[in-house]
C-alpha cells in the first residue's frame, strides 16, 4: 500500500468514524478547497442512492458535526 493510499484510508475511516472528536481533528487539516470537495462528496454519500446504510450514516454523523461546528 503507497503512503497516499495508507493517508486516505486513514482519512476516510477517521472522517467516517462517527466520533466527533476525529472528524473535527481531520477536518481541520484540510484547506479550504478540499474541505468544499469533501463536504460535497459526504452530501453525496449521505443522500444519494447506491450507498450503503452504514456509508449514509456515517456520512450524516459527519456533516451534522461538521454544522454543530459551523465548519461549512
Amino acid at each position: 500500500m503507497s503512503d497516499l493510499d495508507l493517508w486516505l484510508e486513514n482519512f476516510w475511516g477517521a472522517l467516517l468514524s462517527e466520533n466527533p472528536d476525529l472528524i473535527r481533528k481531520v477536518w481541520a487539516a484540510l484547506d479550504e478547497e478540499t474541505k468544499t470537495a469533501v463536504r460535497a462528496h459526504l452530501t453525496r454519500m449521505a443522500g444519494e442512492p447506491g450507498w450503503s446504510e452504514v456509508q449514509r450514516a456515517s456520512a450524516q454523523v459527519a456533516l451534522q458535526t461538521l454544522d454543530q461546528e459551523g465548519q461549512h
